[in-house]
């Protein structure tokens, strides 16, 4: 007896931090199964697809409008029964967005696209939960190791956004005094002879992440608090 084909698809956790809080682009599915439930962008891996990665950037673009950015991949998930469709192995990818530099919209096989906090999911699609638990696990690990967080940031920004990307991602507060202590010391932020005008208060020096520095360093971990 010829076993049952198994089936691949994609699936894209695209994380933002938006007024303190960790959020992840959903959709809404347009057809069964889970018709109206909201999901992680993604689909099936087709022959026109040349690689995974080119199926994750096509199912993003067509279900989200989102293209042109950097695309990680993180784990496959394919326990059995985690589809209704059948057999089918999902591979994850992670992207690291700045919501206000994008223009969001449906289409495709997406009735809806909305980010949502991570502290305030809906119902979801599949196995899903799990994979974006899995995903912010992941990338808490990310950002005390590797300049991840500086992909959540505009390019020039003060401590105090960097302080809150991390504390949205770790989902707790943070010494301040610890937390500056460890950047300046680390010399990877080059200060700029700018400050922000955004709020009343006083005036905010601003930075930028310098890659070369970071590359440089000669011990990790180096963002742990």
């Amino acid at each position: 007896m010829a076993a049952d084909p198994v089936r691949v698809t994609v699936d894209i956790l695209a994380f933002a931090v938006h007024d303190g809080s960790l959020e992840v682009l959903l959709v809404k599915r347009k057809y069964d199964p889970f018709r109206s439930s909201w999901a992680v962008p993604g689909g099936f891996l087709t022959e026109a697809d040349d690689t995974l990665q080119a199926a994750a950037e096509r199912e993003l673009f067509e279900e989200t409008n989102v293209s042109n950015i950097y695309l990680e991949q993180l784990f496959s998930f394919g326990d059995q029964g985690r589809d209704p469709r059948g057999r089918v192995v999902t591979v994850s990818y992670l992207a690291l967005l700045r919501q206000e530099e994008l223009e969001i919209k449906a289409s495709s096989d997406a009735s809806g696209v909305a980010w949502w906090p991570i502290k305030e999911l809906p119902q979801l699609a599949f196995d899903h939960a799990q994979i974006i638990e899995y995903g912010v696990q992941r990338l808490k690990y990310k950002i005390e190791y590797t300049p991840a967080a500086f992909s959540l940031l505009p390019k020039k920004f003060t401590l105090r956004d960097l302080q809150v990307v991390y504390e949205a991602i770790l989902n707790r507060e943070i010494d301040n005094r610890n937390f500056r202590k460890k950047f300046l010391g680390a010399g990877i932020l080059k200060q700029l002879d700018e400050t922000s005008q955004e709020t009343s208060y006083r005036p905010a020096r601003l930075y930028e992440f310098s890659e070369p520095d970071f590359e440089n360093l000669p011990d990790r971990p180096v963002f742990v608090f």
